[in-house]
């Protein structure tokens, strides 16, 4: 019992340490840290080896602890020796707890602790800072209160945990991808199954019309029969019965059919969710791998990784974990020049390197880059005719000599060592863009340095879409790429050449933008759905921006992008497909194909616009009203913020409800109504409601609760708790959200 305890404990601080891991490393390359939570990250992670009798990650805890508490203090500057130091320490920490085996760890490098003690210097702050790590387990008296869930294939659930509190009975189950892939695969054929049951459905439907209208029939010639004929009374009331039974069997067969399906979908919600995982989840170990690389050959690197969060299908990330790793080894020999050179160049010394992961429309983008002197044309031009990869005396662009790169056994290196040299490096990159139907490029960077692009298809990446409707069709824009959501009467905006302006800023910051109508762009021209109100989109789209009028603001959910259909869609507008709950799909468009069209299309809003008024209307928030907006969805906020400064609302936002009640508290403006959501980190919805309500300031402030929890149970306990309406994200309406408030207010 004892030993499942310890496991079930050891499972939770594998979970925990990598968070405190991950927030330090974040701090570490933070332009402003916040060195208290640094500082309690550390205290925490060495209560926490502690607590798993872990000495000798509590020894380098603990020297981390006191660094960073100078640090905190001032006594000591967080230089790149220190930064160097932290780094490695923190790199030991995770190979030592990724070795561990029945509880035991792998023997610790003692490197980590010299370097935190060499820091933090004088001598004997060494000798006093560490606990020996041969230094008997104490009693486990800083158990963490949360033991969290963690599976090995969803890294979703790894992250979650970190946050949510378990139930204690929990069991940490380590699953192998291949399981989750043919879960996946299963559910999906579950749902073609099911799609391919549709049309018996249907035809039983039809039987039981047919057989209600032959007893319809039936009982008339019934009614007319003499007498003397009852045989055919009989008839119609065995046609009456057949009818009853199949418009029985109907409704059976209907209701049946739909809670198969909706099954279905909840097992096919939960297959995409184990097979999509956080891109860190796989690639997260590369910056150890180079690190420790870099640390080998004495040279100093500034890692900068960034998109890691990104949901991805574990499936791809595998694929590219080698090549990627072949790829930063590569550019850290090639990239690398001495830190005289980087001086002369007007560089910092350290070479700096990145991998990033994006969206670019309906592809995943991979970049592993560096900062280095940048692809050396010369000398791949002279390797290529050396063999033999090009004619003697041709002729070749930079484009062209960057793709030989490619070819297996190519290398620009004099010396083989152990970076690169042998020339496949490159060529395993190839084969790996190969193996995922995508394509990969090496290309120089601005101002100097390299990039080697992967560009995928995105098969499976979850993203936050926001539905709009356009011409009576629904479409989904890409939440990223939203920057503001306007709704503006039509006569208050300016025309310029016939085509109606948006001005964007302030000041001489400000923009005028023309405003292009959705479906004018997608060639379905039609009158707008209202002629003197104008719902927009402001999208981020390239360098610039673009004001898209359209019908209706529906709602903004997580949703998994599918690639684009292989026929009747082109290609230039339509980034992917996703698919909405009904198993409705939808476009999914793309930004920046949006902005290239909306170049050349018809301006919105000119058509049916009402006359401009040649009278000035006051504002219509003359005494505007303040509301506080608490959401931990950056996207969210910022819709709702744009819905609300439309309507004419300041508005004030907070991440959480912890945030909020701080700011409320120490009334830093008068805030006239609370708009929450529920599920949030820290302090939620429904603890935000009854803190304010037992509070004698904020008992009489209205607040709304909107969230994505629409059970009947929530809905009544938000009630209860005090909040004065209750409305869900899945049936978002802009018009009702306005309304609500305006009711409040």
């Amino acid at each position: 019992m004892a030993e499942d305890i310890r496991q079930l404990l050891l499972a939770a601080f594998d979970v925990e340490h990598r968070e405190h891991v991950t927030a330090i490393r974040g701090a570490l390359g933070s332009a402003t840290p916040d060195w208290n939570d640094v500082f309690r990250r550390a205290h925490s992670l060495k209560g926490a080896s502690r607590a798993v009798d872990l000495p000798a990650v509590e020894a380098v805890a603990h020297r981390l602890e006191t660094l960073f508490e100078r640090v905190r203090t001032g006594a000591t500057a967080l230089d790149r020796d220190a930064a160097n130091a932290v780094h490695l320490a923190l790199d030991r920490v995770e190979a030592y707890v990724a070795g561990l085996k029945d509880g035991a760890g792998p023997e610790m490098p003692s490197d980590a602790l010299t370097a935190l003690g060499r820091v933090l210097d004088p001598p004997g702050a060494a000798q006093e800072s560490a606990p020996a790590a041969a230094e008997p387990s104490r009693p486990a008296v800083d158990v963490p209160a949360a033991a969290p869930v963690a599976a090995t294939a969803s890294a979703p659930a790894v992250q979650k945990a970190a946050a949510e509190p378990a139930d204690p009975g929990t069991a940490f189950l380590r699953v192998p991808g291949e399981a989750v892939d043919a879960m996946a695969r299963a559910s999906h054929d579950l749902a073609s199954t099911l799609a391919a049951r549709a049309p018996a459905a249907e035809s039983l439907a039809r039987l039981a019309r047919l057989a209600r209208d032959l007893r319809a029939g039936a009982e008339a010639l019934a009614a007319e029969a003499p007498t003397e004929q009852p045989g055919l009374r009989a008839f119609a009331a065995e046609v009456g019965s057949f009818a009853r039974e199949a418009a029985e069997l109907s409704r059976r067969q209907a209701a049946a059919t739909s809670a198969i399906e909706g099954a279905a979908s909840r097992v096919r919600a939960a297959a995409e969710r184990l097979a999509l995982v956080p891109a860190e989840t796989v690639l997260a170990p590369l910056a150890r791998s180079l690190r420790e690389t870099a640390r080998e050959q004495g040279r100093e690197v500034d890692l900068d990784l960034q998109g890691l969060d990104l949901p991805v299908e574990r499936g791809t990330l595998q694929v590219l974990k080698d090549p990627l790793l072949h790829a930063l080894r590569n550019a850290l020999s090639h990239g690398w020049q001495t830190p005289e050179a980087r001086r002369a160049a007007g560089k910092p010394e350290a070479l700096g390197l990145g991998l990033d992961l994006a969206v670019r429309g309906s592809r995943l983008q991979v970049t592993v880059f560096d900062d280095g002197p940048g692809p050396d044309l010369a000398r791949i031009e002279a390797v290529a005719r050396e063999r033999g990869l090009l004619a003697p005396e041709s002729a070749v662009g930079a484009e062209h000599l960057l793709r030989l790169v490619f070819e297996p056994g190519f290398s620009t290196a004099d010396a083989v060592d152990t970076l690169s040299g042998r020339g496949y490096g490159l060529s395993v990159a190839a084969d790996a863009a190969r193996q995922l139907a995508g394509s990969v490029r090496l290309e120089p960077r601005e101002p100097a340095g390299t990039a080697l692009v992967f560009s995928l298809p995105l098969s499976a990446a979850r993203r936050s879409l926001l539905l709009v409707e356009a011409a009576g069709r629904v479409y989904a824009l890409p939440g990223g790429a939203v920057e503001r959501l306007l709704r503006l009467r039509r006569t208050e905006l300016p025309v310029a050449m016939g085509r109606t302006m948006l001005r964007l800023g302030e000041g001489k910051a400000a923009t005028s933008h023309p405003v292009v109508g959705l479906a004018e762009i997608l060639g379905q021209a039609g009158d707008p759905a209202d002629p003197e109100i104008l719902t927009a989109a402001v999208l981020r789209a390239g360098g610039t921006r673009l004001a898209l009028a359209v019908d209706r603001l529906h709602d903004v959910r997580p949703l998994l992008v599918l690639p684009a259909p292989d026929f009747g869609a082109d290609p230039e507008l339509i980034a992917g497909t996703a698919v909405l709950p009904g198993d409705v799909p939808v476009l999914v468009l793309d930004p920046d194909g949006l902005a290239a069209r909306a170049a050349v299309a018809p301006s919105a809003g000119t058509m049916g616009q009402a006359p401009r008024s040649t009278t000035h209307e006051a504002p219509r928030a003359s005494a505007r009203a303040t509301i506080l907006v608490v959401d931990d969805s950056i996207t969210t906020r910022t819709l709702e913020k744009g819905i609300l400064e439309a309507a004419g609302y300041r508005v004030v936002v907070c991440v959480d409800g912890q945030d909020a009640l701080d700011r409320l508290r120490a009334e830093i403006e008068p805030v006239d109504l609370v708009l929450a959501d529920v599920e949030m980190p820290r302090l939620d919805g429904f603890g935000l409601i009854q803190a304010l309500r037992a509070d004698p300031r904020f008992a009489r402030l209205p607040a709304i609760l909107m969230t994505s929890r629409g059970d009947a149970a929530d809905v009544a306990r938000g009630l209860d708790l005090g909040a004065d309406a209750y409305l869900t994200k899945q049936k978002f309406d802009q018009r009702q959200l306005l309304d609500t408030i305006g009711q409040l207010l």
